[in-house]
């Protein structure tokens, strides 16, 4: 994109800077990928965002965005607030929030280090992969990802049947596993996914015990031919 970006330039005299949506995977890629080159060693990206919960192993509520310099901050985003005795300039959504999420934050960063994060994410990516095989190997169900870059993947359903992964995420939550589904975006809302996503503390046995109460429940909708997987239901999961 950068590089397209250049050529742009070039031809249209279009200075078009670049922001970098990290999410989850820029607390990932860095250890598990660190050949990857999307950080500030490209000089069109000015700013950078991740989040703090799931691969940052804080609780949510907390989010991060550096930029390469101060003057890629644009001002209009800073507020001057004249608080406690003096003015301050603050960049916060809400004024006053509690610090907890950011001394957790930096604790991790501080106790884990590179090597920490690294660690703790590929064993979730080992899991993940591991997971990923099983359910893989499940008639049904055919991948749309492996694991193997962030500890994420998904399936559909091969084909059509009276059953459908709402109702199949549904049926888990009887033992408390919470395998969202949900359709595409636009112009593939056709495809209905399930997703799972692998995060500390998430072991091959809890993996194991997953694969048996999905195919638990495969074998409840076998015995159930007249079961019809209603359209309430997958509206209130959309």
């Amino acid at each position: 994109m950068s590089a397209a970006l250049d050529c742009l330039q070039e031809r249209a005299g279009l200075d078009i800077p670049i922001h970098v949506d990290g999410a989850s995977g820029a607390f990932v890629a860095p250890f598990l990928q660190p050949h990857i080159m999307w950080d500030f060693r490209l000089p069109r990206v000015k700013s950078i965002n991740t989040s703090g919960h799931k691969y940052g192993l804080v609780f949510p509520g907390v989010g991060w965005v550096i930029w390469r310099e101060v003057s890629d901050l644009h001002p209009e985003l800073i507020f001057n607030v004249d608080y406690l005795g003096g003015t301050m300039p603050t960049l916060a959504i809400n004024f006053s929030r509690p610090a907890s999420q950011v001394v957790a934050q930096y604790y991790n960063l501080i106790r884990l280090g590179k090597s920490g994060y690294r660690a703790i994410h590929k064993a979730c990516q080992g899991v993940a992969v591991h997971l990923a095989k099983q359910i893989a190997g499940i008639g049904p169900f055919e991948l749309m990802s492996q694991g193997t870059d962030l500890p994420v993947f998904a399936w559909r359903l091969k084909q059509e049947a009276h059953w459908s992964l709402y109702d199949l995420a549904d049926r888990l939550r009887d033992r408390g596993w919470q395998v969202p589904a949900y359709r595409m975006p636009a112009n593939r809302q056709d495809l209905v996914v399930q997703r799972v996503v692998v995060r500390n503390g998430f072991t091959c046995d809890l993996a194991d015990m997953l694969v048996r109460d999905i195919r638990r429940h495969l074998d409840w909708f076998a015995a159930q031919p007249g079961f019809r997987s209603t359209a309430q239901a997958a509206q209130f999961h959309h």
